[in-house]
């Protein structure tokens, strides 16, 4: 597994097809372009109209899906999923997408983000008499459609939907239809595409490019797509809310060729690159980028400050599975295999080090290292985001204060830390200006929670201790606290 070089990993992502021949095989291309999302796991189930068939297990799609595996998966309907396990525990049941058969029919459900209050339900619907195969916040969505009475399916999909709190983007199969649905907030992007009948829905764009579709809109908030034989409907299953994006699927997640909410994703982190070199400006004499996701900022922040831009680093793209190491020295090695530093372009250089953000601090330390090692006489590190200070609760692994250095060292401390000459971030009123989501015709809001503490949603922590609705971690635990 091609393990993410920054310690940052979003959970998953999600592609589904309806009407297509080589449905299985398109999915599995689908899957491909958004294998960035996630390297743990990924499965695909197929729909013949009749029955489901699946095929799912570790590692990378081209390590699970091949063409004797695809051939057996035959039918005009499927969806697959690719993950990086933030809610349960990284075992072959947990690999989506999940599947569940009954005497009325079989459903599949594969799921992107995170249920904030998925242990609340879980407890409630096991009292109710509920047996869970995972411990996916995934499979609560199936339990609470199938108790949803006699009531027709797809009203008792729309009923389970509003019952899940958090960032939800999904995907259903049924034998005879595919249906598409995103939380009431669109923390999560989920774009729909057409092949001439063929309808396809993808975490991202990029996977219409792969597969030749032609991207047709968004998916919006609260929105709930069926596709099925007679074509698109289009419904709602709640009311939408103030809209609160990830912004971090702009700064990071997703492919610099994708479009994500109509905002091209290399272009507007172009623009971030541009607005970091104007409030933190240097003197230098080269600009690199840490492969992959800063390279558009820092060509960015070269066409600004007006420092040549040069690729002072290069990412080793063949690097296999790699394991925790016992010694600092082997970890320090391991960082060297999937990075380097041209010595050429940075020998003697002062050299401006653009990354999206920094996390807990090892690496940027690490390649701050190197490319001293590698003669740099100055490394000035900017970051084309705010310091990551707050948890996330919605999917991405950072689920506590502990592990963010922000939250817990001053930007002076930081940059003794990582051993750099400077060190500036990109204020977060700049960032969301530089993102340019400024249509005044609809609401372009962000989530911004990991940067201010205000979380769009109530958290809970174990489900015991909840954070209201845009109130910082801090103040809830000040409150915690003081009732012990």
């Amino acid at each position: 597994m091609l393990t993410d070089i920054k310690g940052l990993n979003e959970e998953c992502g999600i592609f589904g097809v309806y009407g297509h021949s080589q449905a299985a095989q398109m999915t599995y291309y689908g899957l491909h372009s958004l294998q960035h999302r996630g390297q743990e796991g990924a499965g695909v189930v197929v729909s013949d109209s009749q029955r489901l068939q699946q095929t799912k297990g570790h590692g990378l799609v081209t390590e699970v899906l091949d063409e004797h595996s695809l051939a057996k998966l035959t039918g005009e309907s499927a969806i697959g999923h690719v993950r990086y396990s933030t809610a349960g525990e990284k075992s072959y049941e947990n690999i989506q997408p999940l599947l569940f058969h009954s005497h009325t029919g079989s459903l599949s459900v594969a799921h992107n983000g995170n249920l904030v209050n998925a242990t609340k339900l879980r407890a409630e619907l096991e009292s109710f008499g509920s047996i869970f195969q995972t411990t996916s916040d995934t499979e609560v969505i199936a339990h609470l459609i199938r108790r949803g009475g006699k009531v027709p399916q797809l009203d008792r999909m729309k009923a389970a939907l509003r019952q899940l709190e958090g960032a939800f983007a999904v995907v259903m199969l049924l034998e005879d239809k595919l249906i598409a649905a995103l939380d009431p907030r669109g923390m999560r992007p989920l774009s729909l595409g057409k092949i001439g009948s063929t309808y396809v829905v993808a975490s991202e764009t990029c996977a219409f490019d792969v597969v030749g579709a032609e991207y047709v809109r968004e998916v919006q908030p609260g929105e709930f797509l069926v596709i099925d034989d007679d074509g698109l409907h289009s419904s709602t299953f709640t009311d939408p809310v103030d809209r609160s994006i990830c912004t971090m699927e702009y700064i990071y997640f997703a492919r610099p060729d994708s479009n994500v909410d109509g905002d091209n994703i290399h272009s507007t982190r172009k623009r971030l690159g541009k607005k970091l070199a104007e409030v933190a400006p240097v003197e230098a004499d080269v600009v690199t980028g840490v492969p992959d996701s800063s390279i558009s900022a820092a060509i960015g922040f070269a066409e600004q400050s007006g420092i040549p831009y040069e690729l002072g680093l290069i990412k080793n793209r063949y690097v296999g599975r790699t394991f925790i190491q016992p010694t600092q020295e082997m970890r320090e090695r391991g960082v060297r295999m999937k990075l380097s530093p041209v010595r050429k372009i940075v020998e003697g250089k002062r050299v401006v080090m653009v990354d999206d953000s920094i996390v807990r601090g090892t690496t940027s330390r690490r390649i701050v290292t190197m490319l001293k090692q590698a003669g740099a006489k100055e490394v000035h590190v900017r970051i084309s985001s705010p310091p990551i200070k707050y948890p996330c609760f919605y999917g991405i692994d950072t689920s506590t204060s502990s592990e963010l250095i922000a939250s817990n060292y001053s930007l002076e401390e930081i940059r003794k830390q990582i051993d750099a000459d400077s060190l500036s971030y990109l204020p977060t009123d700049e960032m969301v200006d530089a993102i340019g989501r400024h249509d005044s015709s609809k609401n372009c809001g962000h989530c911004l929670a990991c940067f201010t503490g205000k979380y769009p949603t109530e958290i809970y922590e174990d489900s015991e201790l909840p954070h209201k609705k845009g109130q910082l971690v801090g103040e809830v635990a000040s409150q915690g606290a003081s009732k012990s």
